[in-house]
């Protein structure tokens, strides 16, 4: 049988080494008054009389100078080195609500906000609940544990921080073209094995008529571009379904050394997120990760991100075997998890009690 050749060794601004990239400072964008002032006067009245937040479109956000700067960035992100911080929100002066329609209207300048689990929230909340991740149906943003190099199933990931941990909690982002040049370089026999389908676990999202976890490879090339889809956990955790398919002693290798590469402090870089800033990031182009974290003990004070997934009509081109996780490979119209009543919510409390 012979296989199809191997993705070249990849070049270009989304190809970089941690070190390099936190050696440079061109990645933040900074806010300033009368870029406050704008998405102030967008977001004010919609938050004054209740707008639900998950029904907004960016024709009800206007942006009429900061519109084309958003295009800048997210062409930053998509084509560019894959990820910018956007910094100085006055989320410290601001109501829950009023920073919620914020960071949904600007996101929605970026590309269209996609259901992150299966009750159909398309505004998340990244806070520690309690709970862990021994249990298969939680999923790990929900903890205060590591969360190791992963991708989310979506195009663009935002994060807008909320409230820091007392310790810990750094977000770090590697370059998977990066990873995949450091494999050719160091075991280019094992590289074969990162382009196999590998069962990754729904985590008890199943939509009907699905497998509880789908199969995708962890490195993708398809039309020119080199596509990364990853959670080593979850990967893991499908390896107790009986007909999941079991994972080869070449293939754990090959993740293993993945997994090293990674991790290592020549390959990713950390950033400490403050409050305010919103982070993102270019789910096929890099990985993200965040340290473990110590909380504060007042329930006011614990971390807490927003989050969104977002699918812009300009996104690169991916394989259908993502239509197993989402849904479509339509760009615009593809992500998330499909909600089990179809409908998408915005809650305004980390429990999902209070819908924006």
């Amino acid at each position: 049988m012979q296989h199809a050749p191997l993705p070249p060794l990849q070049q270009g601004p989304q190809v970089w080494l941690g070190p390099e990239m936190a050696a440079r400072q061109d990645w933040i964008e900074p806010l300033g008054p009368a870029d406050i002032a704008e998405i102030e006067a967008a977001a004010a009245p919609l938050a004054a009389r209740g707008a639900d937040i998950a029904t907004l479109a960016a024709t009800d956000f206007p942006l009429p100078t900061l519109a084309s700067r958003l295009a800048r960035i997210r062409h930053a992100v998509l084509e560019g080195r894959g990820f910018v911080l956007l910094r100085g929100l006055p989320v410290a002066d601001w109501p829950l609500r009023l920073s919620a329609t914020a960071f949904y209207g600007l996101g929605l300048h970026l590309g269209r906000a996609v259901s992150q689990n299966a009750a159909g929230h398309v505004l998340g909340h990244v806070r520690d609940l309690g709970l862990k991740s021994d249990d298969p149906k939680v999923r790990i943003y929900q903890t205060a544990e590591r969360q190791t190099f992963h991708t989310d199933s979506c195009d663009i990931v935002g994060l807008l921080c909320l409230q820091t941990a007392k310790e810990g909690g750094h977000s770090a982002l590697v370059s998977t073209g990066a990873v995949w040049n450091a494999v050719l370089q160091q075991r280019p026999d094992l590289a074969a094995a990162l382009l196999l389908p590998v069962a990754t676990d729904r985590r008890g999202e199943v939509p009907p008529g699905q497998l509880p976890y789908f199969t995708i490879p962890v490195l993708n090339w398809y039309e020119g571009r080199l596509s990364g889809f990853y959670h080593r956990s979850y990967v893991d955790s499908a390896q107790r379904f009986a007909d999941a398919p079991k994972l080869s002693p070449l293939q754990k290798e090959a993740l293993d050394l993945f997994d090293r590469l990674c991790n290592s402090p020549d390959m990713h870089f950390l950033m400490t997120l403050q409050r305010g800033d919103i982070q993102l990031v270019h789910n096929h182009a890099l990985l993200h990760d965040r340290t473990a974290f110590t909380d504060w003990p007042e329930p006011d004070r614990r971390r807490h991100l927003l989050r969104l997934w977002l699918a812009p009509t300009d996104a690169r081109p991916l394989p259908p075997v993502y239509v197993q996780r989402y849904g479509s490979v339509v760009q615009g119209a593809r992500g998330g998890v499909q909600p089990k009543n179809g409908r998408l919510v915005a809650p305004l409390d980390p429990s999902g009690g209070t819908v924006g």
